[in-house]
């Protein structure tokens, strides 16, 4: 077995091997955003601002200063988790992102977990019965599902059970009590499972496929294993490398795109939408603060990824 020591080390040396691509991220962030971007002084002062009032704002946000001493300062800013206040509200960016990021893990959670749990079925049934009229018809929703544009599933399935069967609110985030958390999820839910399905089943059918064409299913079956212990153990156990290296690496992209067009096309306050927003009105404390969180957490699920890896496959620990 893998020692607590080893994965300990190993984890440090994946992050200390992760630092160039945060610092490569946050530095082209901090150039396309700060340093080539507008100046929001003008912004902030309004029409016709004296030359001194643009000298003095220009000295508070830090803008007179070289571009090195400005992406240093981001740099620590971002270690410390001093992110600055909002252009627009005035709000500190920490405390904005203390209340979003909840609203965001509740309404995309259940869509990522019961998404991936029920590509993960289809998948086991089409690869079980490859080749039969099941699998196609798995594999033909899973086409239809991977055909759609994200934008597209949102606007139908909120035309169809927001407006037209006006079963569930088509924007807002009135939540205090459990059946109005699950009220207001449904539709979001759905539209997620809808998006990610099809891509998620296609590709674990393929891993399943693989598999139970190996030499240890064979023999498995040759030795009476039955369908259930056969799929369970022998075919999904062993294809959990793969499984959870798509499992997690998508975790960023749930973060990112999920998030952003899901919060701000139901109008659901959440990091997406605090995102979208600031995109629209330029304020760049809040984007500079989600840029470099999102590469952090990128950084950190490629971690677990490799070490889940390394538990999971003991070829791997070899290494």
């Amino acid at each position: 077995m893998t020692r607590a020591p080893d994965l300990l080390v190993f984890s440090l040396r994946k992050l200390a091997g992760a630092m160039p691509l945060i610092v490569g991220v946050t530095l082209i962030s901090f150039l396309l955003t700060v340093y080539f971007g507008p100046d929001p002084t003008h912004a902030l002062l309004g029409k016709n601002p004296t030359a001194a009032e643009v000298a003095q704002l220009s000295a508070e946000l830090g803008r007179d200063r070289s571009a090195p001493a400005q992406y240093l300062d981001y740099l620590r800013r971002l270690l410390t988790l001093d992110l600055g206040h909002s252009m627009v509200t005035g709000e500190p960016v920490r405390a904005m992102l203390a209340r979003t990021i909840p609203v965001s893990l509740l309404l995309l959670l259940p869509g990522f977990v019961l998404g991936t749990i029920l590509a993960l079925v289809m998948a086991a049934v089409a690869a079980w019965y490859r080749g039969g009229w099941v699998d196609r018809m798995i594999s033909g929703v899973s086409v239809v599902g991977m055909s759609l544009s994200f934008v597209v599933i949102l606007i139908g399935l909120q035309a169809v059970f927001g407006v037209w069967l006006g079963w569930f609110p088509v924007r807002g985030w009135n939540v205090t009590t459990l059946p109005q958390y699950l009220h207001h999820v449904a539709v979001p839910t759905l539209a997620f499972i809808v998006a990610s399905l099809g891509y998620n089943t296609r590709f674990f059918r393929a891993v399943l496929v693989a598999e139970l064409n190996s030499d240890q299913v064979r023999n498995a079956r040759a030795f009476g294993a039955g369908p259930v212990r056969l799929m369970l153990v022998h075919v999904i156990g062993n294809s959990l490398l793969p499984i959870l290296t798509r499992t997690l690496f998508s975790v960023p992209l749930l973060v990112l795109s999920g998030s952003l067009l899901i919060e701000s096309h139901f109008g659901i306050p959440g990091v997406g939408k605090i995102t979208f927003d600031a995109v629209m009105s330029g304020d760049q404390p809040v984007l500079m603060a989600v840029v470099g969180l999102s590469a952090v957490l990128f950084v950190i699920t490629v971690t677990v990824t490799d070490l889940l890896c390394r538990l999971v496959d003991p070829r791997l620990r070899q290494e």
